[in-house]
């Protein structure tokens, strides 16, 4: 045993030059609340409660606010969840005999990891009418569909106990890390996603950028293709309706220079610094969880090479390494965020790419 107040050289594992977690011996935390966001969004929206018996019909439609927080623990392959979250979700419900129409929320005040093996308590309320035939709606909406929506948060939970976001990092890493040594053969990606290594010019261009980088602060670059044209992907990215249809997120967002923006239900907010419609945006952009006062430098260029392809190219710097309650996953969530949360959904609602 080693004295009190000093550390046995056995037990403790040196940090390697190369920043390398081994085998994930150190603890690592990865924010998973917008990842939470999506899946629950996915999980919880349009589901259908009931159709046409005893006269109803009934639906969710989408999340109105996830809040609280959600993480996953990782030491030595050992994943440790922590989430405590409140869930709005909106629902219609409508009694054809008497023609009358409702919407009202869902609630579930408080699902927490602690109580991981607890069914959480669900609320329902109706909005627009509480006399007798939306007391009969909203009965029917809590009898109904209360089983419905507890499975799906069981779903949400055991997504969380293996490990949510981490689990495949944690697989991609391995694979990854076997098939370094090995040339990578041309393949085709399912979301035609073109790196940033394909053109000497571009390698050339990322070590400047890099090498330009502050101490502290990273910088990320994506390119990324769409079969669709430039003005209607800029159109996609600018307006808040679109934007709330694809992410089931609010958003706010000017469409002027010196415009501010609000997305993913303010947890990313910003400035419009300059817009040129389907050619430019550029951003001056930053997450709630940055330290006070930190802005990063968005710039999203649309090219057009053909009719009905447009090709983004995406440069992000000034990101700051470490978010204001010390987690050090900020770069990369940044860039998950991009590609998961935004250009993944616009494939996958719009159709967009194959």
């Amino acid at each position: 045993m080693a004295r009190l107040g000093e550390g046995d050289k056995r037990w403790i594992v040196e940090d390697r030059p190369d920043g390398t977690n081994v085998h994930n011996w150190h603890w690592s935390e990865r924010d998973c609340l917008e990842w939470s966001r999506s899946l629950l969004s996915s999980l919880l929206s349009n589901l259908e409660i009931l159709n046409g018996e005893g006269g109803l019909y009934i639906r969710t439609k989408a999340i109105d606010k996830v809040e609280g927080e959600a993480y996953v623990n990782v030491r030595k392959g050992k994943v440790i969840p922590g989430y405590e979250l409140s869930i709005k979700l909106v629902w219609e419900g409508e009694a054809k005999d008497v023609a009358v129409k409702v919407t009202g929320l869902v609630e579930v005040p408080y699902l927490a990891d602690e109580n991981a093996g607890e069914d959480p308590e669900i609320k329902v309320s109706v909005r627009d009418d509480d006399g007798p035939v939306g007391r009969r709606i909203k009965d029917a909406m809590l009898s109904k569909g209360k089983p419905i929506l507890l499975e799906k948060i069981r779903a949400y939970v055991d997504a969380m106990s293996n490990g949510g976001p981490a689990k495949d990092e944690l697989e991609t890493k391995k694979v990854s890390s076997s098939s370094t040594a090995a040339p990578k053969a041309a393949s085709a990606s399912t979301t035609e996603t073109i790196t940033a290594t394909t053109a000497p010019e571009q390698k050339e261009k990322a070590k400047k950028e890099k090498r330009k980088t502050k101490e502290g602060f990273k910088n990320i670059t994506m390119t990324e293709k769409f079969y669709c044209r430039a003005k209607d992907l800029y159109d996609i990215l600018m307006d808040e309706n679109r934007w709330k249809g694809f992410t089931q997120s609010n958003a706010r967002i000017s469409r002027e220079v010196g415009g501010q923006f609000s997305i993913f239900d303010g947890s990313i907010s910003g400035v419009h610094e300059e817009l040129q419609e389907g050619k430019v945006i550029v951003q001056k952009w930053r997450s709630g969880s940055w330290p006070d006062g930190l802005f990063s430098s968005v710039r999203i260029v649309f090219d057009e090479p053909e009719p009905g392809v447009t090709i983004i190219n995406l440069t992000q710097t000034d990101i700051p390494e470490e978010d204001k309650y010390g987690n050090s996953t900020v770069v990369e969530n940044t860039e998950r965020g991009w590609r998961e949360l935004i250009f993944h959904k616009i494939r996958a609602v719009f159709g967009f790419g194959i």
